[in-house]
């Protein structure tokens, strides 16, 4: 159960997909979750999930029970469509970390600290100039790459302690990003953690953005695909078939894919 649902005075609905407990948030509705949370000091681990989270999940229970753990978001026309298929409604907002973290970092009336991990050193630092130049109300107290081997976390984990972030952006795919911040949870000293995918590879201006004609109408992730086909290839030409046949499956109540 999403500790938000007992813990903090914000109440919203949620879309079950599979076993993930989906909130229902718009912008706003995200973007006072982090500021209560922070004002409170009240820790919360968010998992921003689209199509490719959810299949990850179905496909690997280990990962499922991580999710389950965590405060999950929604991101992406797939996950949408998938809560409107099973639930009868879609999503207020699409909380992509692409937009919702810029959007929070603009919006939220609280300084924050902010330590990134993930990406490669060159985008995570771009990443960091970027957020110092846009956001300048917000300070960057560290920033370090997100290839490290897994038996290294009590040094990471330190490394980011010892800068007493309210907010740590966690960059390095999933499941690793979620991974990693549920199991180093109670080593971690930062009020707020969030999954946010490739979002430095796109603050670094490494990765293009689709045109917002292209992201109005849902098909940002073909352009994504027809930017990085043999990296995406899986994910989207295999993966969103099998996606679509494991909500049929589900809908029919069978909980195997």
């Amino acid at each position: 159960m999403n500790k938000v649902d007992l813990n903090l005075p914000i109440r919203v609905g949620t879309s079950v997909i599979g076993p993930l407990s989906i909130l229902r948030m718009n912008t706003e509705e995200a973007v006072q979750l982090v500021r209560t949370s922070v004002k409170l000091r009240y820790p919360i681990e968010i998992a921003i999930c689209n199509a490719h989270t959810t299949l990850t999940a179905l496909d690997n229970p280990a990962f499922a029970a991580t999710l389950q753990e965590m405060t999950l978001l929604n991101d992406g026309i797939g996950i949408d469509l998938a809560s409107r298929f099973l639930n009868g409604k879609g999503f207020p907002d699409n909380l992509n970390g692409t937009d919702l973290v810029p959007a929070l970092l603009a919006e939220i009336d609280l300084p924050l600290r902010i330590f990134l991990l993930g990406a490669s050193e060159t985008r995570v630092q771009l990443a960091k100039d970027h957020i110092e130049q846009v956001y300048p109300q917000h300070q960057v107290v560290g920033a370090r790459n997100g290839y490290f081997d897994m038996s290294d976390c009590d040094a990471v984990c330190a490394e980011i302690n010892g800068t007493a972030p309210d907010l740590l952006l966690v960059g390095m795919g999933n499941p690793r990003q979620e991974n990693f911040i549920v199991q180093n949870r109670a080593n971690l000293d930062a009020t707020v953690a969030i999954g946010v995918g490739a979002l430095f590879d796109f603050m670094s201006g490494s990765v293009i953005r689709a045109p917002k004609m292209v992201q109005a109408a849902g098909l940002e992730w073909l352009f994504r695909l027809l930017q990085e086909p043999r990296r995406l290839f899986r994910r989207y030409v295999i993966g969103i078939p099998r996606f679509f046949a494991a909500l049929v499956r589900i809908k029919n109540g069978k909980s195997q894919i």
